[in-house]
């Protein structure tokens, strides 16, 4: 007994050229997709050493900024207590005083 081919009917046909066809055309898209993407990487490297460029340009014409410095704030050294007792004296010398 001999294994012979099936015949396919005609929406067989029909369907894997249509498969075909879609095979070929996604490959047609990738192939587009993967030109582009290179494309926008090579203008992305352009424009990455244009702007280091003028970067540097600008860095070397104008002088190097000067940095602000804060002034260091006083510290109090006095103790909790000695404030406590300048606050009481106050409040004293304030009765006393109307």
């Amino acid at each position: 007994m001999s294994k012979t081919a099936k015949s396919q009917t005609p929406e067989q046909i029909a369907r894997a050229e249509k498969q075909r066809v879609a095979r070929i055309e996604g490959d047609k898209a990738l192939a587009d997709f993967e030109r582009e993407a290179v494309a926008v990487r090579q203008n992305m490297a352009r424009l990455r050493a244009l702007r280091l460029a003028k970067e540097a340009e600008e860095a070397e014409k104008s002088p190097p900024a000067v940095k602000k410095t804060k002034a260091k704030a006083v510290k109090d050294t006095r103790t909790k207590a000695q404030k406590l007792s300048d606050f009481l004296a106050a409040q004293r010398e304030a009765g006393r005083s109307t």
